[in-house]
């Protein structure tokens, strides 16, 4: 079949049809770069596996500057910009470092509570004003996350705290990428990411610096591909479809993972592993189904107010 072929079923299919279809390949992606990085970290430092993953980011992003010069970097809000490079790498390195530690679908479980913490912060930063319904949802979360750690029947090891370590940093991040996103274009923004999160990751890299074998260069050039395209997948899901409609099915990163998990590494998540990942998985859903609520009906309001002021403008003559 050819691509153009191809190209036509595809924009043949309903909107949200693609966009559920982008996301669930999102997961996949998602699922086998961390597979990934859990193989090759027997044989390669955390430090220098995220410092390739965001390389190759960079090498994303060139055909920008090829076409526009360095307009992508104009800003006035650098030091902002390094502050969410910082959040990301640090929140990176612990993640990275949890799927060398723990059972993927353990991190991945735990891992869908950073817009739980995004939520909390947003209340406690930015002022936002939160109901019952999301408080609810922010509790039932962390309960979740009880669920999965047992704390006080289980020890809660190290992998497992830096799973929530990387939560916590990357709903901080959430919180700096809102605030540059209202002045800020997204190709400013993802240029300053890739480029700070490459020159911020390759210090502590070269000090545990070793040379990659032949096997290794090549799954930590997949490592970077999947990560790209699970990202731009991500981002055209939520483009062709409402959130509500598409992250129920980021669910499917448990299942893969979990898969992935008992096949490369004879992994089998528990019982509690489940169940303390749906509970987190529904509460983070929730919330972002309800941000995406009142986003909505805030624009529509200041429609409605744009009009009325036009309105008032024109008046009588």
């Amino acid at each position: 079949m050819t691509t153009a072929r191809l190209g036509a079923l595809w924009t043949a299919l309903p909107a949200t049809t693609r966009g559920i279809l982008l996301m669930l390949f999102s997961t996949l992606a998602f699922s086998s770069m961390h597979a990934l990085i859990r193989y090759i970290s027997a044989d390669l430092h955390t430090f220098q596996i995220a410092l390739f993953r965001n390389f190759f980011g960079v090498l994303v992003i060139l055909p920008w500057f090829l076409r526009y010069g360095l307009a992508p970097l104009r800003t006035q809000r650098l030091g902002l910009h390094g502050l969410r490079a910082l959040l990301n790498v640090c929140a990176m390195f612990a993640f990275f470092g949890a799927l060398a530690l723990t059972p993927i679908a353990q991190v991945t479980a735990l891992g869908f509570s950073a817009p739980i913490f995004a939520t909390l912060l947003s209340i406690l930063i930015l002022r936002e004003v939160v109901r019952l319904r999301r408080w609810s949802a922010i509790v039932i979360g962390f309960l979740g996350t009880m669920v999965i750690l047992r704390p006080g029947i289980e020890a809660i090891e190290l992998g497992s705290a830096l799973t929530l370590l990387s939560a916590f940093l990357w709903g901080l991040t959430l919180i700096v990428i809102r605030v540059l996103g209202r002045t800020e274009a997204s190709i400013t923004t993802t240029s300053y990411m890739v480029i700070n999160l490459t020159l911020l990751s390759l210090i502590p890299a070269i000090l545990v610096w070793r040379w990659p074998s032949a096997e290794t260069w090549a799954l930590l050039v997949a490592i970077g591909v999947l990560g790209t395209l699970a990202q731009f997948a991500v981002a055209e899901a939520l483009k062709e479809a409402e959130t509500s409609a598409v992250m129920p099915f980021d669910f499917f990163k448990l299942i893969w993972a979990a898969l992935l998990g008992y096949l490369l590494f004879a992994e089998v998540p528990g019982p509690f592993i489940w169940l303390g990942g749906a509970m987190i998985f529904a509460a983070a859903t929730y919330i972002a189904y309800r941000e995406n609520q009142v986003a909505r009906a805030e624009a529509a309001q200041a429609a409605e107010r744009a009009k009325a002021d036009e309105a008032k403008l024109k008046g009588p003559v």
